[in-house]
């Protein structure tokens, strides 16, 4: 069994696809954290957000397997970008208020797929569900986490 396509796309070199909102080059410039945990996203919109998380010793624990925080900054970080696609329209923008990670599968290194879908938008909060899988499909990590549409501080 063939597990999902992995996007190959580097936000170095191509910029992701996005709806009205969200400018590529707000993608393109997610900032060092992101680029830090090795989050490229390749696609957002209002209702699904794809990346990919490249992950390497530079993420290790003392013990050699990636840290837990790689996987939540993945997560709240998809859930955030594609809720704030949701809203944008309406100027505003989505923080998070709770994220509830599970860790499923330990990893070294390798490609990971990131993909996060609403379970629910509503006018004032959103809840999102974000699956990270290996190449083969199986889940290293899942989560939800709960957003606040608020106006964006200037």
């Amino acid at each position: 069994m063939t597990g999902p396509s992995i996007p190959t796309r580097h936000a170095e070199r191509e910029a992701p696809t996005a709806s009205a909102g969200v400018t590529a080059l707000e993608l393109a410039h997610v900032g060092a954290f992101l680029n830090a945990a090795g989050l490229s996203v390749t696609r957002i919109g209002a209702d699904r957000v794809e990346g990919v998380l490249r992950l390497g010793p530079e993420h290790h624990t003392p013990w050699g397997v990636v840290h837990g925080g790689v996987y939540t900054t993945a997560i709240e970080s998809a859930a955030s970008i594609g809720a704030t696609a949701a809203v944008a329209d309406r100027g505003l923008i989505a923080v998070g208020v709770n994220n509830n990670t599970d860790f499923v599968r330990s990893m070294t290194s390798g490609e990971v797929a990131v993909r996060a879908r609403p379970l629910q938008q509503g006018h004032t909060q959103q809840l999102w569900e974000v699956r990270i899988s290996d190449r083969e499909a199986r889940l290293v990590a899942r989560g939800t986490v709960r957003l606040h549409n608020v106006k964006q501080r200037r």
